[in-house]
């Protein structure tokens, strides 16, 4: 997850150092941020809990060599370093520092993040920062502040979406350490969201969130599969194309509601009638949910799946990380199922876009 990414990176650094630089720096920010405005206050507590984390840090090559260390978390670590050194070395990704330390957060959530949605068209609720411009969720490590913005949003009128996240990425900027957040994971998904977060580092187009999350989501199962393959571990790599396969399951699922809302709004309707409208929508597609799409699928729990809320704002939420995903697939088979050579294309076509949305440059790349 990258929630906190796009807050701005020039920003970001400038108020980091700040914090990190000691107390005399965090009474400044704390007081420009009583100051100046609450968008202000947001990103200068982003910032501090970033530096706090930071700071946090320990090496895990380090912590190995503790023989007081736990035997679950010790295979952890090793699990992480494994599969670090796998997404840099066998499958091109950058790599870096990212995930040779860790940080104990103290809690079992890092981040809880909100997403709003218009009731009467998929557009989401768009918060606005210098320098970054408009973005369509956001990220409290404030949980209550978190809770006060969603109802907030749903006094005026909109959906809400309210989902913890468990790590998120600083694209390369920072050497993130391994959240302790994460480790409340199994291993196989603990090696998909290794590979998801490096994958940002490697590729991130500016204002293309669902296209960012979608690539990221592709490349870490499809490279937590060959991690488990090359581990001999033929179970856990079957566990993970079950996975990907019911993600895929559930993203034709988003995408034919997504169409049938759509037509609902297009047809502008009448306030309570589209209510309505609307809710029979919904209502459709959790029965759905509870009947032929359950028996579809192979490793999520149905009762799970179909106990997440469906509007606007939760439906806009799920489809950042589910949009078109078999592109990538389509792609991967092109290259012959080397997901390394996949992501080098991918890489090489997205730089030379242009303006073009990277989605249609990734369908002029498959055979129609």
């Amino acid at each position: 997850m990258t929630e906190q990414r796009r807050l701005g990176r020039s920003v970001w650094r400038w108020i980091v150092r700040i914090v990190v630089g000691g107390a005399a720096g965090l009474v400044v920010a704390l007081l420009l941020g009583v100051l100046l405005s609450a968008e202000v206050r947001f990103v200068l507590r982003a910032a501090y809990e970033e530096a706090r984390i930071l700071l946090a840090r320990r090496s895990i090559a380090e912590l190995l060599d503790d023989p007081e260390l736990g035997e679950d978390r010790r295979t952890m670590f090793r699990l992480v370093l494994d599969a670090r050194d796998f997404a840099a070395n066998s499958l091109g990704l950058a790599a870096g520092d990212t995930y040779t330390t860790f940080a104990e957060v103290g809690r079992d959530t890092l981040v809880l993040v909100v997403t709003g949605a218009r009731r009467d068209t998929l557009a989401p609720f768009l918060w606005r920062y210098p320098i970054v411009g408009a973005v369509p969720y956001k990220g409290f490590f404030d949980f209550e502040a978190a809770r006060a913005t969603a109802t907030r949003l749903e006094r005026r009128g909109y959906d809400t979406y309210l989902r913890p996240s468990a790590a998120f990425s600083t694209l390369g900027w920072f050497n993130d350490p391994l959240p302790s957040t994460a480790l409340r994971r199994g291993p196989v998904s603990l090696v998909e969201l290794v590979i998801h977060e490096i994958a940002h580092n490697t590729l991130y187009v500016p204002d293309a969130t669902p296209f960012d999350e979608s690539f990221a989501l592709f490349v870490g199962y499809r490279g937590a599969e060959a991690f488990f393959l090359g581990q001999g571990d033929t179970a856990r790599a079957e566990r993970v194309r079950a996975i990907w396969r019911d993600q895929k399951r559930l993203s034709g699922f988003y995408a034919d509601l997504v169409t049938e809302l759509e037509a609902l709004y297009a047809a502008h309707l009448p306030a309570e009638p589209r209510e309505r409208e609307r809710q029979a929508l919904f209502d459709r597609a959790q029965e759905r949910l509870m009947g032929p799409l359950a028996e579809q699928l192979e490793a999520f729990d149905a009762a799970s799946v179909a106990e997440r809320p469906l509007n606007n704002a939760s439906l806009l939420a799920f489809r950042i990380y589910l949009t078109d995903v078999d592109l990538f697939d389509r792609l991967l088979a092109e290259h012959g199922g080397d997901l390394r050579a996949t992501v080098g294309a991918i890489r090489a076509a997205i730089d030379a876009r242009g303006d073009r949305d990277p989605f249609e440059v990734l369908a002029t790349m498959v055979p129609h």
